[in-house]
């Protein structure tokens, strides 16, 4: 098989790994049709999950959240001024396992969030104009659509933040259209945020993160596909590194990530830093000597609480302090 052959192959495999939804009880597949307004009880507690597109996922702990059927990026319920509901999109890494997704969507909903959680495939990122753009799209036409969330959040890992780029593209075509939505983010965090430079390292490690051979073999063909499909992929690319360093938040920003990461390397976060701190943005960092890509928070779980908790205290967006006091 080419070496074409098998990313495509991969990317397709990814692909119908996001068409289904794990029931959190029970732990059983379910079919994508069936996802609109599944509920599963984490913790003896009621959640709510509406899958909004293949690749968008609305979880709350408010059963009163309405999708409207016909046009699921637009929420029948809440309406604004009925809502004081915070939301926090996030934007996963690649191949991300949904019960790792929840650690994190949990500890938000405990401080009463709602979450948006957006993914990619791999197929996804390797043609953004047909994947990554129209994720993004959604992610856009979401926020935009739905004022009953006035403070929003995101908290992005590795590719999501070429993903949240994605979706500043879009906004600068149109910035007096979409500047309420810019206002409304209230603050931004980035868990090994990934540049350019950096696919072809981190793309073959989500896909095969423990065979080495594979993934030599797939860090080829993405260099291979970065350089025959410049204009497909990698000049979109090169688009969304340039806007993710010169962003249109103006928001506070919280940065993770580790010397040692050879994905979301300590070099590619710095120079963000740097240049939001150009742009007059409040940039806080952490970075940890040695850490895993996208594994801060399992290696040092009550170092990486207490960083979240300082921020969105900042914020003004702890609700629940004894909570994470108690995690703590």
């Amino acid at each position: 098989m080419s070496l074409f052959r098998m990313a495509m192959a991969l990317a397709v495999k990814g692909t119908a790994r996001n068409s289904v939804i794990m029931n959190h009880k029970s732990l059983t597949q379910v079919p994508f049709a069936a996802c609109i307004g599944l509920t599963w009880s984490p913790q003896n507690r009621p959640y709510s999950a509406n899958q909004i597109t293949k690749n968008i996922e609305l979880i709350s702990a408010h059963n009163d959240i309405k999708i409207d059927k016909s046009s699921p990026l637009c929420l029948t319920y809440p309406k604004p001024g009925e809502n004081n509901t915070p939301l926090v999109v996030m934007l996963s890494w690649l191949m991300a396992k949904r019960k790792h997704i929840l650690k994190y969507a949990n500890f938000y909903m405990d401080q009463g969030f709602d979450v948006l959680s957006v993914s990619i495939t791999p197929w996804q990122l390797l043609w953004p104009m047909k994947g990554t753009q129209v994720v993004a799209g959604d992610v856009l036409k979401f926020l935009h659509s739905n004022e009953c969330y006035q403070q929003c959040l995101l908290h992005g890992f590795s590719v999501g933040g070429y993903l949240w780029a994605e979706v500043m593209v879009k906004m600068a075509h149109d910035l007096e259209r979409y500047q309420p939505v810019i206002d409304r983010i209230v603050g931004h965090i980035w868990d090994s945020a990934v540049d350019i430079t950096e696919i072809p390292v981190g793309f073959p490690r989500a896909v095969f993160p423990n065979n080495a051979v594979l993934q030599a073999t797939v860090a080829k063909y993405v260099r291979y596909h970065m350089k025959t499909f410049y204009d497909a992929a990698t000049s979109h690319y090169e688009v969304a590194s340039k806007r993710f360093h010169s962003t249109l938040l103006r928001s506070p920003a919280l940065m993770l990530f580790s010397k040692t990461d050879p994905i979301g390397t300590e070099e590619s976060n710095k120079k963000a830093h740097e240049n939001w701190e150009k742009l007059g943005l409040k940039t806080y960092v952490k970075c940890w000597d040695q850490s895993p890509h996208v594994g801060h928070f399992r290696k040092y779980p009550k170092e990486y609480l207490a960083e979240l908790y300082a921020f969105l205290d900042g914020l003004g967006l702890v609700t629940y302090p004894e909570k994470i006091q108690a995690k703590l």
